[in-house]
């Protein structure tokens, strides 16, 4: 079976998505530059995943991995990176499905999702390996900070993509 993989004329709309995430989390967090360069990872599309970073269940994979740096001191430091590994063939099937979602704003709030993550990973928040009842709170955790971030960005169809997601997020009992 062959997978839908974005194709070129999707690049642009990429990196524009990736450019809003970025800046919509910043200001969210309230970054500098600087503090961003801290947060390191790539972002990957299915033409160039491993067999292990394709998944049927997700529009997006987080790897960790560790990079070796070199310092001009002589010394040598390890630190963590970060690989957010779109799943290109579930992203077009979903757009192909339901004729409300449009590719950029689904792209937003993929990559806002996943820089949360990042986020808390590099700041300690969270550990990367967590399981069980522990990476679901997780996810509803960032999935609700995600909905604090892009809530009043006003891109076409944001609201319905939030709006599906809603039942990830941690509710209010009302009492």
């Amino acid at each position: 079976m062959t997978c839908l993989a974005f194709k070129s004329d999707n690049i642009d709309t990429i990196s524009n998505a990736l450019f809003i995430a970025e800046e919509k989390v910043g200001d969210y967090y309230k970054f500098s530059s600087g503090q961003w360069k801290r947060h390191q990872y790539d972002v990957k599309t299915l033409e160039s995943l491993e067999k292990n970073e394709i998944t049927s269940f997700a529009f997006a994979l987080l790897n960790k991995c560790t990079r070796v740096i070199e310092g001009f001191d002589s010394s040598t430091k390890k630190r963590d990176f970060y690989f957010i590994c779109l799943q290109d063939h579930l992203i077009l099937n979903a757009l192909q499905r339901d004729k409300y979602l449009t590719l950029l704003p689904l792209l937003v709030y993929i990559f806002t999702h996943e820089l949360v993550h990042i986020v808390r990973f590099c700041n300690f928040f969270q550990r990367y390996e967590v399981s069980g009842k522990n990476r679901d709170e997780e996810e509803s955790l960032v999935h609700d900070t995600t909905y604090k971030i892009l809530n009043r960005v006003a891109l076409k169809n944001m609201g319905y993509i939030l709006d599906s997601y809603k039942h990830h997020r941690p509710c209010e009992l009302a009492v």
